[in-house]
């Protein structure tokens, strides 16, 4: 799917550090030196970058799934986003050079278990149950799901949508809230949101849950849908690396607090989160 560059009004709490989230298209980002595997920039990166493998000598694997503006998108022959750019930014930190994998949102999960990717950055929730498959950074970027639904629609918040049909991205943490709250046959399974969406308009299911971001989007460039002002949930987003890699972690965690303390962090959330 490709999606106009994203410059949504949102305010996004970038809180910390870390982030997390979504094989297929390769896209690879330049970055400062790429040297071997446990190269590290001459900055002040926390010593346990020094200490770091990765799956490719001398490059970050990130895996994600570039369907969710601002976050990840497909612009041309590029993947963009602000968690792009902030693993772009650690990798330079860690004198690494990024490597993009762009995969379903649900093999993200087995792409780092496995060991094919270094980490995960996908506007991924946290959640007990993920945490049991991989380690998380500290949250980076506060979130809510909000519910889209037809113009002319008489559902007014998540109460409403017992009995109806709901469209998700399969594997988000919509899909697994939506089926917790309203059990399995009321969801509706779709490997994009924007196929969810066009559902939605063609009136074969009655509501879609997404991200707020990635909602305020599709509001803006899809006809003849609003979101709902009552939000579905709120959330946080982390970096998500392989359980147990401590090394890997820490040197992200500490990347990513040199980025927040020089204002890297805010400088792309804006960037991406502009009022037109």
């Amino acid at each position: 799917m490709k999606l106009k560059k994203v410059a949504v009004a949102v305010a996004i709490g970038l809180m910390g550090m870390a982030l997390m989230a979504c094989g297929g298209k390769k896209s690879e980002e330049s970055s400062a030196a790429a040297g071997s595997e446990s190269s590290v920039s001459s900055g002040s990166v926390a010593a346990d970058a020094a200490k770091v493998k990765t799956v490719s000598a001398g490059k970050l694997t990130m895996v994600t799934n570039a369907e969710f503006p601002p976050y990840e998108y497909h612009e041309g022959n590029d993947i963009k986003g602000i968690d792009v750019e902030i693993c772009q930014a650690v990798a330079e930190k860690l004198g690494l050079k990024l490597e993009i994998e762009d995969v379903a949102f649900d093999a993200i999960i087995p792409e780092v278990t496995s060991g094919k990717a270094d980490l995960a950055a996908a506007g991924m929730t946290v959640t007990e149950d993920r945490k049991q498959n991989m380690d998380f950074s500290d949250t980076y970027a506060s979130a809510k799901q909000l519910i889209l639904v037809k113009d002319d629609s008489t559902l007014a918040g998540k109460d409403d949508l017992k009995g109806k049909k709901i469209g998700v991205q399969q594997g988000t943490t919509s899909d697994l809230m939506s089926t917790e709250d309203f059990g399995d046959d009321a969801v509706v399974r779709f490997s994009k949101s924007m196929e969810a969406v066009q559902a939605l308009t063609q009136g074969k299911i009655d509501a879609v849950i997404v991200d707020s971001q990635t909602a305020e989007q599709f509001v803006k460039e899809v006809p003849g849908i609003k979101a709902l002002d009552a939000s579905y949930s709120d959330e946080s987003y982390a970096i998500g690396v392989k359980k147990g890699n401590t090394e890997l972690l820490n040197a992200v965690n500490g990347a990513l607090s040199e980025l927040k303390s020089e204002g890297k962090l805010d400088e792309i959330a804006a960037k991406y989160t502009k009022a037109e």
